[in-house]
């Protein structure tokens, strides 16, 4: 039996990183003895978590008010390792500071920069050339805890945040597994974070470039905008607007195309990104809906 002296593991998340992680943790209980569950506190209809609970007899449960899942935590008076994967809840500072609880954290970008949500977005928007992942340790403050480990990825001049997104799951994974250890043996010498005074949050609601764009604007930088709110079928952000020949417009699709592949349609703009190519964008007028 390997040691630790954690007791019970509580997974919180959903999506694809805390199914892999969920599965290494079940895996990796034979080894360490600990007690395992997880909970669902943003409810998925097709739950992938759920379906491994079914499989491998884990305690499994949906707790989507915040009070009530704050509550639960609390009740917790083993030695308890929180795993909080792609997860959402704000943890209470009276349950963060309790002796006998350690929260572990997923955050999808280089902290200290870009705390809060969506921050593929925002790195893409910003036109970085490199983020990554951090696992860390929670503390009272949104993502200020120590640094477990971290992971360097480049973003491409064509990348798009859902292809961004798939990647720094992968390297979430990835880090996870060579941290776990580690931290179940409570030898993890967490690096602090180096705060600027000027450190912004950035906010759920919060759309890049407020989600719109001027016709005067910069080819590569509507470019960018439109990478960074693209998240394939999954609805993050509201469509991209803007005002073209004095109509309010939404964009529909977007695409960089040679320049030989322009062709004409009402419904087409296509602006110049450099001498081979040009930004093609499919629109439509933008009503209102009423109510």
């Amino acid at each position: 039996m390997k040691s630790t002296a954690f007791k019970r593991i509580v997974i919180l998340g959903y999506g694809k990183v805390t199914g892999e992680v969920l599965t290494y943790v079940q895996e990796q209980k034979a080894d360490y003895g600990y007690y395992l569950e997880f909970i669902e506190h943003e409810i998925h209809p097709f739950s992938i978590t759920e379906k491994i609970c079914r499989e491998h007899e884990i305690s499994f449960a949906q707790i989507a008010d915040k009070k009530e899942l704050a509550d639960y935590l609390d009740t917790l008076h083993e030695k308890t390792l929180i795993i909080s994967a792609s997860n959402n809840f704000l943890f209470p500072k009276t349950l963060v500071e309790k002796e006998n609880i350690t929260i572990i954290n997923f955050h999808n970008a280089l902290l200290p920069d870009y705390p809060g949500r969506n921050a593929p977005s925002w790195v893409i928007y910003m036109g970085e050339k490199e983020t990554g992942i951090t696992w860390h340790y929670v503390t009272a403050g949104v993502d200020e805890g120590n640094i477990i480990i971290q992971k360097h990825c480049p973003i491409g001049e064509d990348t798009k945040a859902y292809e961004l997104t798939e990647t720094l799951m992968n390297l979430a994974y990835e880090g996870f597994r060579e941290l776990f250890a580690d931290v179940l043996a409570e030898s993890v010498i967490g690096k602090p974070q180096q705060f600027l005074a000027d450190r912004r949050m950035y906010r759920s609601k919060e759309v890049p470039g407020g989600g719109r764009f001027l016709m005067t604007d910069d080819p590569y930088d509507i470019y960018r905008l439109l990478r960074s709110v693209d998240y394939g079928k999954n609805d993050i952000f509201p469509r991209v607007h803007a005002v073209y020949q004095g109509e309010e417009i939404e964009i529909l699709r977007y695409r960089k195309v040679d320049k030989s592949k322009i062709s004409e349609g009402d419904a087409f703009l296509y602006l110049p990104l450099d001498e081979s190519n040009v930004l093609k964008i499919k629109y439509q007028k933008y009503i209102p809906q009423e109510g």
